[in-house]
């Protein structure tokens, strides 16, 4: 069975330029079966409530700017899944939320800016989940727990967010991180290692600098659909552990 993954994206452009998360993304593809379709819960596609993109043919959207051009020309074509759009949209529902689905919405960068790294060839069939930036973390967990069963049916449920996130602190590309930032980074690691979900759903109050690392929590949200969608009580695996520009955590984890 595939496990739910959570990826810190980070900037798109980490796609021009050799470095560690680069170099993860390009081999985690090869790191599990080839999943036959995915479910991404982007941090960047915000919704009132769960809604489902149900596109033939997502476009690619260049939600940014200030960026390199060549970024602006890159396109991830893969295809859409509506059939399987319209399961989530029922498994939703069966939890007791109120689903709606979208026709017409593109991929953001949250999730082609992996996606293009993991499988570039861009033909696995691909839909995604809009996150809800105000509702709690218990509601995501319980969008994650809705998904799991897509997992015995070959589907990769990926997570895309990021372990910290303060860009208003950004530092130079190879900043030490200050303490603010390995605290939360390193409770995070002994809350996923230790399958400790309560903590983590409760982290606002619990985690050290949790509002410092994350003012606003939308890109934190996608962690806990992820952690719904593991085996209840299984310890989450972390795949990667590096820091970016000084205070983004590109922490990924992987829930079996």
């Amino acid at each position: 069975m595939l496990p739910a993954l959570f990826v810190s994206h980070g900037a798109p452009n980490l796609i021009l330029y050799d470095g560690p998360v680069r170099r993860f993304f390009s081999s985690l593809g090869d790191q599990f079966e080839r999943p036959r379709a995915i479910v991404s819960i982007s941090a960047h596609w915000e919704a009132r409530t769960p809604t489902v993109n149900a596109s033939t043919q997502p476009k690619t959207i260049h939600d940014f700017f200030g960026f390199e051009p060549p970024l602006y020309e890159m396109s991830y074509p893969a295809p859409g899944a509506p059939d399987l759009a319209r399961q989530v949209e029922h498994l939703l529902a069966g939890a007791g939320m109120r689903v709606a689905l979208d026709t017409a919405r593109g991929l953001d960068h949250g999730v082609w800016t992996p996606l293009m790294l993991m499988y570039p060839q861009a033909d696995i069939p691909l839909t995604q989940v809009s996150v809800q930036p105000f509702e709690s973390t218990q509601h995501h967990f319980l969008i994650g727990q809705a998904l799991r069963e897509l997992r015995r049916d070959g589907v990769l449920v990926l997570a895309s967010g990021n372990a910290t996130h303060n860009l208003r602190e950004m530092q130079p590309e190879d900043a030490e991180p200050p303490d603010w930032v390995s605290a939360f980074a390193l409770w995070l690691r002994g809350a996923i290692a230790g399958a400790k979900t309560g903590e983590l759903l409760d982290y606002r109050e619990i985690a050290p600098y949790a509002a410092k690392n994350h003012p606003t929590a939308e890109h934190f949200l996608p962690l806990f659909a992820a952690v719904g969608a593991g085996t209840p009580g299984v310890p989450g695996r972390l795949l990667h552990a590096s820091i970016s520009r000084g205070v983004l955590a590109m922490d990924a984890y992987a829930f079996d």
